[in-house]
């Protein structure tokens, strides 16, 4: 558990019922979290912060993301990549990739699914209408996280295992870039316009990159341990998980300078944010929980009881 929550590298609080997010706010969205000790993946209605199904993914399921659609969830387990129908949360097909697959992106046009695998020091790429893989690319070692650009060009992948991200162009399969940051990056999120990238670096700070050069233009003190990030719909914040601390730190990406710092649990790992900004959804592997912060204040105004060490999240799309 220790070491896969070096990746993470992913107390009991139940739902505050009496503080459910407004139908308006939500609508249609539902967050998909894998409990990586109970081989399942959590279903949480946003509107209502409530667990509307468990689905069975497989053993130490990890990394989510969600076709533009909204229609499939790619989780990666040990081994596998499992790919749920949302509309009736059951597993339609398993593809077979290398032994740690981490974390997993989908392109903007919902084709293709990129997953970057520990294991084999490889990006698995997969064809989402067949879920079948067409191609594999050789990245840096031990990659954990991969985030596509807006325009659906690039994958950032975050190699912890050398210290640094490999620009990956999804036309070629090609390794067009390779981004030195010194420390070991975990995970990677690109701001809506595209120009820059924050990359986790699991140790103390977030290093910004500069997509049209492809260098680390910043570096943003945080807490120790930052996991996870998400940057806002309107790219004005990146949310940082630091895990060793229990915090979420705030970045302001005007200044590149952290602004608040919200308590949400023990450690915490996976962020994802609403489509209209208005929530941040927080895994908490130490206490089996999901937080729920309201952005306009940072404060957490819910928790959800999901599976054991939650990890990974993503949010469905709202249609």
């Amino acid at each position: 558990m220790q070491k896969l929550l070096r990746f993470v590298a992913v107390g009991t609080l139940a739902v505050l019922a009496s503080v459910a997010l407004p139908l308006t706010l939500s609508a249609q969205t539902f967050a998909y979290v894998t409990n990586l000790s109970n081989a399942n993946v959590s279903v949480i209605n946003t509107s209502t912060n409530l667990v509307v199904a468990t689905v069975d993914v497989g053993f130490q399921p990890y990394g989510v993301a969600i076709t533009p659609d909204g229609r499939r969830a790619y989780i990666t387990r040990t081994a596998f990549v499992s790919v749920i129908d949302t509309s009736t949360n059951t597993v339609v097909k398993a593809v077979r990739v290398g032994l740690r697959p981490w974390g997993v992106a989908i392109t903007p046009d919902g084709r293709r699914a990129y997953v970057a695998d520990a294991g084999s020091n490889t990006v698995y790429v997969i064809n989402t209408l067949t879920n079948t893989i067409t191609d594999m690319v050789g990245v840096g070692g031990e990659p954990h996280g991969v985030a596509i650009t807006p325009d659906g060009s690039h994958a950032y992948v975050a190699n912890y295992g050398t210290n640094n991200v490999s620009v990956i162009n999804t036309l070629s399969n090609n390794v067009g870039a390779t981004v030195d940051i010194g420390e070991p990056p975990q995970n990677v999120a690109i701001t809506p316009d595209g120009r820059h990238a924050y990359v986790t670096n699991g140790v103390d700070r977030v290093a910004v990159i500069d997509t049209s050069s492809n260098t680390v233009v910043d570096r943003v003190m945080v807490d120790s341990r930052p996991a996870g990030v998400a940057i806002t719909p309107d790219g004005r914040r990146a949310y940082v998980t630091n895990l060793s601390r229990g915090e979420l730190s705030v970045i302001d990406t005007s200044s590149n300078t952290v602004v608040a710092k919200v308590t949400v649990g023990v450690q915490p790992f996976g962020v994802a944010i609403t489509p209209d900004g208005s929530r941040a959804y927080v895994t908490n592997a130490g206490t089996h929980d999901v937080k729920v912060v309201d952005t306009s204040t940072n404060t957490v105004v819910a928790a959800v009881r999901v599976g054991a060490n939650p990890v990974g999240i993503a949010i469905t799309p709202r249609h």
